[in-house]
């Protein structure tokens, strides 16, 4: 009853994902969960923050309703208990439904926290102390990661909150220092301040988003900016004082130290892999700067261990966990399963407006020796963006000039994380700016620009 052909440990969307491609290939696989079936990402993170940021958006939707002919009546409010209760709601049935796909493969969920104990064995020890070990020949640690704490800002879930705090806060802050404006930053820096709640954002880079585009950054800057966010770019948070009954920022900025009194601060500075406690050391499992260390089929130093998802190098992200669950099982059945492309990996961040990228940028491309091709296409001039009363933003596109293949696309705009999946295949398929160009996108869409953009680098745009 304890042996099994691959032990995965945790839930989430790869240690669900490899369950499930395990069964498929006929193997006989069992999950190990501490926690929620699904994971963060499912329970706290990507799904949950979507749902939060639907109703931020439904929200200003109300407030402009005249702006489309519509005449609301009163000022509309949120109800904050209610928006944060869809929010788990959401994630409750997506956590269910990862459940019935475990029941509809046979797959056994071992609750529990689960260890390495050498090749080929896992302890589990459950809630009340009791240890169970289970067998099999594969073992796959897909335990994902958590909030990273700074030794300046330590977390103590009421003053100084995480990413799993900012979801489930008892009521509306009137004030929030939001530190880190990366994708999970940027998005509760949003939300909140589309809730009524007065932001204040601090990046210690130049610019928001330091991984995106830089005119992509410049432009989210301008929206929050509008939107009344107050924006702090090459900025640090030095200390945090907490004895009061609200918090005292000591900020570091261009111009000096200046202090920020507010009721919460959200440190959203990253996130650290949760590899301590799990028996990597005990096993012989090699890590190196906090990863797990392994090849391109995510095999580790040891036989019969692999690892996947956050705690492995590269973009700690749902999708990409998934794709190297798919990998990881195919190569232990023994086919053939073509390497994760760590250059052609899409990144979503979900702020009004959105921002997708994939691929080089100008700069990287230019740092790499690169000559290219740019075309830019701005959703001012698009129909359906102006119809939907959404003309900021851009599509822009990066080519090889040597040979006008696609190597990059960075967007910003309404439902651009809809569209940069046809980036990722464009750039995969090897597709020129003429590929791009002879495909007739349909009209009136936003993905138009995507044509437009193409166009624009061979000096050919219709209506750029």
């Amino acid at each position: 009853m304890n042996e099994f052909d691959i032990l995965i440990i945790g839930s989430g969307p790869g240690g669900y994902v490899a369950a499930v491609r395990a069964s498929q290939l006929g193997m006989k696989a069992a999950v190990i969960e501490k926690a929620e079936t699904g994971g963060i990402c499912l329970n706290w993170g990507c799904i949950p923050t979507k749902a939060l940021l639907k109703s931020a958006q439904v929200l200003d939707y109300a407030r402009h309703a005249s702006d489309y002919g519509i005449n609301a009546g009163e000022a509309p409010s949120p109800d904050f208990g209610a928006v944060i209760t869809r929010s788990r709601g959401v994630a409750d049935a997506m956590s269910k439904g990862v459940q019935y796909l475990f029941k509809k493969h046979n797959i056994p969920v071992i609750n529990g926290f689960g260890r390495l104990k050498g090749a080929g064995t896992v302890e589990v020890e459950a809630t009340d102390g009791t240890r169970e070990s289970y067998s099999a020949k594969h073992i796959i640690i897909a335990t994902g990661a958590r909030s990273r704490e700074l030794p300046n800002l330590k977390q103590d879930g009421r003053k100084i909150i995480g990413y799993r705090e900012a979801m489930s806060l008892p009521e509306l802050p009137a004030s929030m220092v939001v530190v880190g404006s990366g994708a999970i930053g940027s998005e509760f820096a949003g939300f909140y301040r589309s809730m009524g709640t007065e932001v204040t954002l601090v990046e210690f880079m130049p610019r928001l988003l330091p991984l995106e585009d830089e005119e992509v950054s410049r432009t989210l800057e301008r929206a929050f900016r509008k939107a009344k966010m107050k924006i702090m770019t090459g900025s640090s948070v030095e200390k945090v004082d907490t004895s009061g009954e609200r918090c005292l920022v000591t900020v570091k900025t261009p111009k000096g130290e200046v202090q920020v009194e507010t009721d919460v601060v959200l440190s959203a500075v990253g996130i650290t892999p949760n590899i301590e406690g799990i028996g990597l050391e005990e096993s012989g499992v090699k890590t190196d700067r906090g990863k797990i260390v392994v090849d391109e089929f995510y095999r580790t130093s040891v036989e019969g261990v692999y690892a996947i998802g956050d705690v492995v190098p590269g973009p700690a992200l749902a999708h990409v966990a998934s794709a190297e669950a798919i990998v990881c099982v195919e190569k232990i059945a023994g086919h053939a399963p073509e390497p994760v492309d760590y250059g052609n990996i899409p990144g979503c961040t979900y702020t009004t407006p959105e921002v997708a990228s994939c691929g080089m940028s100008e700069e990287t491309a230019r740092e790499a020796g690169i000559e290219t091709k740019t075309g830019k296409f701005m959703f001012m001039a698009s129909g359906k963006a102006s119809a939907a009363g959404a003309r900021e933003g851009f599509v822009k596109l990066v080519f090889n000039a040597a040979d006008d293949r696609l190597i990059g696309g960075h967007m910003i705009g309404m439902n651009v994380t809809e569209m940069i999946s046809s980036i990722v295949t464009a750039r995969r398929m090897g597709a020129t700016a003429q590929d791009l160009i002879r495909s007739i996108h349909p009209h009136p869409t936003m993905s138009e620009g995507i044509m437009e953009a193409a166009a624009a680098a061979l000096g050919v745009a219709i209506h750029g």
